[in-house]
């Protein structure tokens, strides 16, 4: 069945991995996540993706030949890296489904190899 947003969320997680990844800005699905002081093991992959695309003044600061090839590859501090699990809590042990992703850019000094964050709780729909 197709997947929808239930309802957004878009805030900051924590992940745990079983083993770090070999390439940090670089991930694979992690194993785990605490949000909001709960924490939830993800328990199946539905689907993934990377988005490397430049946004906003990042956009225009690229030839034309380095922006196609950073679409593609990325560049230093920009993409994504999406993934939509379903994940095991205490309070949900038939397990929920949720979108989340990791932002390469950096935010600020103490999140300088990018930040983990929950997009939102999924649905599936009937149609």
């Amino acid at each position: 069945m197709p997947l929808r947003p239930a309802r957004f969320i878009g805030e900051a997680i924590e992940v745990q991995f079983d083993q770090p990844p070999l390439l940090e800005k670089a991930p694979p699905c992690p194993n785990a996540f605490t949000w909001r002081e709960t924490p939830y093991c993800i328990v199946g992959l539905l689907e993934e993706w990377h988005d490397f695309a430049r946004k906003g003044r990042t956009a225009r600061n690229m030839r034309p030949e380095h922006a196609a090839r950073a679409a593609v590859k990325g560049s230093r501090g920009v993409g994504r890296y999406h993934f939509r699990v379903r994940a095991l809590s205490l309070n949900h042990p038939d397990g929920q489904l949720f979108e989340i992703y990791y932002d390469r850019a950096p935010r600020d000094s103490d999140h300088r190899k990018g930040q983990w964050f929950l997009v939102s709780e999924l649905a599936e729909s009937e149609a």
